[in-house]
């Protein structure tokens, strides 16, 4: 039953970001989780979908002179 879902430890590894980068994406609503106990659990399928249009890189780019 467990092994469809992952916790937010496994996502941000599928998700290549940080932990707390993952709890702000499902506070924010654009992740979707349930709260199982003290954690968050979410389907391994629904996060691969994610995965695949979620770009992690935030802010602008900049340039040293």
């Amino acid at each position: 039953m467990f092994e469809n879902y992952v916790d937010v430890i496994e996502a941000s590894k599928i998700l290549d970001v940080h932990p707390e980068t993952v709890k702000r994406l499902i506070r924010e609503g654009k992740l979707a989780a349930t709260k199982f106990g003290n954690k968050w659990i979410m389907e391994r399928d629904r996060l691969q979908l994610f995965a695949n249009t979620y770009d992690g890189k935030r802010g602008r780019s900049r340039t040293l002179l």
